[in-house]
């Protein structure tokens, strides 16, 4: 259903009997995917390799290592360096979810789900 657009006053039965399968297997999948999804953490590192920073799924940090040239950094140099480590992890946590996804349904994709739930809010950005 990923990017399938119904016209409400042509539905048929196969439309409303595929929509409720896919609404089962996604209800399937939640149940047994939270432990899995709860688990995801993402990695990353700053261009220069001195720091390191991990992001859980929801893209909070859990840590943020620096390596032993880190101190003698300027501080907007770390400050640029922690930013890029974490935008690093976050985007790795960001595919890893979405890895989890397509194994679990078949034919997901990302690009395509967050373009149909702007849609449905009516193009805000969430």
């Amino acid at each position: 259903m990923f990017g399938a657009h119904l016209d409400p006053a042509n539905i048929r039965d196969e439309d409303l009997d595929e929509a409720a399968r896919h609404g089962e297997r996604m209800l399937a999948w939640l149940e047994t995917a939270r432990e899995e999804l709860d688990q995801v953490v993402g990695a990353g590192e700053s261009p220069s390799g001195l720091v390191r920073a991990r992001v859980d799924a929801n893209g909070r940090v859990i840590d943020v290592t620096y390596g032993p040239g880190a101190p003698r950094m300027g501080s907007l140099e770390l400050a640029d360096e922690t930013l890029a480590a974490v935008h690093a992890a976050g985007a790795d946590a960001e595919r890893r979810t979405h890895d989890l996804m397509r194994e679990a349904l078949p034919g997901y994709d990302p690009v395509a789900a967050r373009a149909e739930l702007e849609s449905l809010l009516d193009g805000e950005p969430y």
